[in-house]
Formats: C-alpha cells, sequence, structure tokens
C-alpha cells in the first residue's frame, strides 16, 4: 500500500503519483490503465497537458473492471493560465470535471501565478504560454489578481453547504513564499498543495520550510531533474550532469542496493515531499512506486541536498514572463 500525506483539506494524498505530462494522447488511456493495475492510486495531471480525456478514459476502465474503487484513487488537475477569471475558472473547472469523467477532481491546483488573454473554449488550440499554433507569440498578460481565481475556486469546492461541487481540494502550483503568504491572508480555504519543481538541483530549503509550517503539502515535479527537459532541448538540462549519474546519487544508490531513481524519489519522500514520477517502462514504473520501502540516514539526505545548484529547468523567463525573479 502507497503510503500517503493528510492535507489540510482533510484527505489523504498517496506520497507517490504518476504523473502524466508528456504522455501522447494515443498513449494515454493505456499508460494511466497499466498504472492503476501496477498499484498507483494517485494521478497528476492539467489542461495543459492536453491529455485529460484520454487520461480519464484509463481511469474509467480501471474503475469498471473493479481495479480500484473511485474513493481509493486521488486524481489532480491544473487550472491553465488562459482561465484566471472567475468566470473561466469556472468554465475550465467544469470543462476538466468532464474529461476525466469521474465526478470530482480530488485537488485542483492554480497551474501558475500567471494570467493570460482568454481564450473561448471554441477557439483554444494553443494550450501552454502561446497564443499561436507556430508558438512565436507570446499570449499578453492580463489584470486578473490571484484573490479573484482563488476566491472562484474555493466556490468550487465539496462541502455539507456545497454538495454538488466539483472539487475536494484545491491548490497552487509554482508559488513562491510571499504569494503563498497573501493567498493565506484571505483565503477561507487555505492552499492544500504547493507544487513546485523540486529535485537535487533546485532544493528551495525556505520555500519547503515555508509550507510545511503553515500546513501546505508539497508535490515535486521533475525529481530526476534535467532528465525531462533534455528532449526539450533545455540548454540548462544539456549542460549539467544527469543526477541517474551523479557519484553520490549512484554511491547512496549501490548502498542500498536501489537505483538512482528510488534515491533520488525516497530523499524526497522521506521529508514527507510528494512525488509524480512518470515512466513508460513497466520495471520503473514498478520501482518509482516501490520507492518509500526503505530509509536514508541524515546524513545521507544531507548530502544529496547539498548538490543544490538553484538550477531551475521550467521557468516561464524563457518566454519572457519573470515569475521566479
Amino acid at each position: 500500500m502507497t503510503k500517503s500525506i493528510k492535507l489540510s483539506s482533510g484527505y489523504e494524498m498517496p506520497l507517490v503519483g504518476y504523473g502524466i505530462w508528456k504522455v501522447p494522447k494515443e498513449n494515454a488511456a493505456d499508460s494511466v490503465y497499466n498504472a492503476i493495475k501496477l498499484g498507483y492510486r494517485h494521478i497528476d495531471g492539467a489542461h495543459d497537458y492536453q491529455n485529460s480525456a484520454e487520461a480519464g478514459e484509463g481511469v474509467r476502465r480501471a474503475l469498471k473492471e473493479g481495479v480500484c474503487k473511485r474513493e481509493e484513487l486521488f486524481i489532480v488537475s491544473k487550472l491553465w493560465n488562459n482561465y484566471h477569471a472567475r468566470p473561466h475558472v469556472l468554465e475550465m473547472a467544469e470543462f476538466e470535471n468532464k474529461n476525466w469523467g469521474v465526478d470530482y477532481l480530488d485537488l485542483y491546483l492554480i497551474h501558475f501565478p500567471i494570467a493570460q488573454k482568454h481564450f473561448p473554449m471554441s477557439e483554444l488550440k494553443y494550450p501552454c504560454f502561446w497564443s499561436d499554433a507556430a508558438q512565436k507569440t507570446v499570449a499578453p498578460q492580463v489584470p486578473v489578481p490571484i484573490q479573484e481565481t482563488w476566491q472562484a475556486l474555493e466556490s468550487l469546492v465539496i462541502s455539507d453547504s456545497n454538495p454538488r461541487g466539483l472539487l475536494r481540494s484545491i491548490g497552487v502550483a509554482n508559488f513562491n513564499a510571499s504569494l503563498l503568504y497573501d493567498v493565506l491572508r484571505y483565503a477561507k480555504i487555505k492552499p492544500a498543495v504547493n507544487q513546485v519543481e523540486h529535485h537535487p538541483y533546485l532544493v528551495q530549503p525556505g520555500l519547503i520550510a515555508m509550507c510545511q509550517e503553515n500546513g501546505i503539502a508539497v508535490t515535486a515535479y521533475s525529481s530526476f531533474g534535467p532528465q525531462s527537459f533534455l528532449e526539450l532541448k533545455n540548454k540548462r538540462a544539456l549542460d549539467v550532469g544527469t543526477l541517474f549519474e551523479n557519484e553520490t546519487v549512484v554511491r547512496i544508490a549501490k548502498a542500498h542496493n536501489k537505483t538512482p531513481a528510488q534515491v533520488l524519489l525516497r530523499w524526497a519522500t522521506q521529508r514527507d515531499i510528494i512525488v509524480i514520477p512518470k515512466s513508460n517502462n513497466r520495471e520503473r514504473l514498478a520501482q518509482n512506486l516501490d520507492s518509500t520501502g526503505f530509509d536514508l540516514s541524515a546524513e545521507e539526505l544531507a548530502s544529496i541536498s547539498a548538490l543544490d545548484k538553484g538550477l531551475r529547468f521550467n521557468d516561464p523567463a524563457d518566454f519572457g514572463i519573470r515569475i521566479f525573479a
């Protein structure tokens, strides 16, 4: 049974999930179905990944076959930048909930603290930061405050007074501490989760501490550092050595008879940080899921953290939007 962490919303979130970023549409249904059969109960998606409907098909297949029950699953999706205004928050949440087709979403995150020009659903052809199919023009930002977006999400949370809500828990992604403090000042429902880039090359100890001190769980994405960005020709990823071959990580993996990937995941989960690795290989999927079955020493945890380079691979500054400046 996968270990879990209790969120401020009262729900249990599995520490190890299956992330579907870059899972092709044509493979998403089978990939998610097979992950659930293997034992995954936490699936991390987003509208921006453009595979929610297909992933939902895989989830429903598993449910129909009795692999698990709906209440045993934890489905995550995210609000994209073009839908931050209140009416558009409602529009996109309903759209994503329908895509997944499982009655409600367990967690819905503001994907980035960036509000960009709205595109009607009928015209939505360019996810990510672009406003054109050629991906040459970054969609302009618009003056929608985070407070408006957050309060719209709060109105969708399922409760005794709102039994027809769509969302069990709400949270954010890519938020720094200052933005989180701001949200906490007006939130009636505080963020359950902050999903951020987190790996030994970008440890962000202050942000992690701030979240955990305030009862906000942290989900790490890109737990393997540059690995996911090599095929994207990200220069920072290409210029730095892979964590799988890092001397410290390899040494610790050999000491525990584990893979470097398992060590990187355990470095996070042992510090109560949720992880969402993706793999197309069944054996590695199983290894990732099994990564909470051993413990690293305090010295090993510290030696991995000491690899910190402050190196961010997923940065909207590459598109001229400097949220981490």
